[in-house]
């Protein structure tokens, strides 16, 4: 029976997992601007920008080119396809990605799929990219995970599951933070929402959009969070 209710909760994994996920945040949010989190922070653009292709395909479109900058910014350029269900794609994306890898991350099977998936997308967008950033960061994630299965594998090294987590943890983070950089803080009317706000200006502008999608980013964090703890009521992981 699965525990829905974490009753009895909680048990050693839980609690481990609770903790990590905890430090994971603070870490993330301490070093937001500084240089270290960058490699990180590119992913997840790249799998922003990828979300937009794959909403673009989904809907019988065309994706002419994906771009991650330098900056920390992205474009994907597409042709055709549904444009209301691609331009929320990126910001929703990258948090149903965060939740996946999250939960990925409970099991140490499970963590190692998530880790060949991301490796085999990278590799795939490594002969598609058009800019060297892009390139760069796909050769460089690439060795960086390859590094870490090793260690998994060959020594007491043991860390794939917690940083298929912390990149989970910064997707779900970054899509609620770029949300309010965007929107809030700095405003860019070249945003994914003001640009949906056009497209339907029946309901909000684009700082309603913004704030609408990041209620579903934060919510997507908090589910992970509860399957999480159910996954791992069971104490095997």
């Amino acid at each position: 029976m699965v525990n829905w209710e974490l009753k009895k909760c909680c048990n050693h994994e839980q609690v481990v997992f609770l903790t990590t996920t905890a430090v994971c945040a603070v870490v993330i949010l301490a070093l937001w601007r500084t240089v270290l989190l960058l490699p990180f922070k590119l992913v997840t653009v790249f799998l922003h920008e990828a979300s937009h292709a794959i909403a673009c395909k989904l809907t019988c479109g065309h994706v002419e080119e994906i771009q991650v900058h330098a900056d920390e910014g992205g474009m994907t350029t597409t042709r055709g396809g549904v444009y209301w269900f691609i331009l929320p794609a990126g910001y929703l994306g990258s948090s149903f990605w965060g939740m996946a890898l999250i939960l990925a991350s409970t099991n140490l099977l499970t963590a190692r799929i998530a880790a060949g998936c991301l490796a085999i997308a990278l590799f795939i967008v490594l002969f598609v990219a058009k800019n060297w950033t892009l390139r760069g960061l796909c050769i460089g994630f690439i060795i960086f995970l390859a590094v870490i299965w090793v260690l998994q594998e060959l020594t007491k090294i043991r860390i794939l599951r917690y940083i298929i987590m912390f990149i989970g943890i910064m997707n779900s983070l970054f899509s609620v933070c770029d949300i309010y950089g965007d929107l809030i803080s700095r405003r860019e009317h070249t945003s994914d929402a003001e640009k949906f706000a056009e497209e339907c200006p029946c309901c909000c502008n684009g700082v309603g959009w913004g704030i609408v999608w990041g209620l579903i980013s934060f919510l997507f964090l908090c589910v992970s969070m509860y399957l999480g703890l159910v996954i791992l009521s069971s104490g095997h992981s």
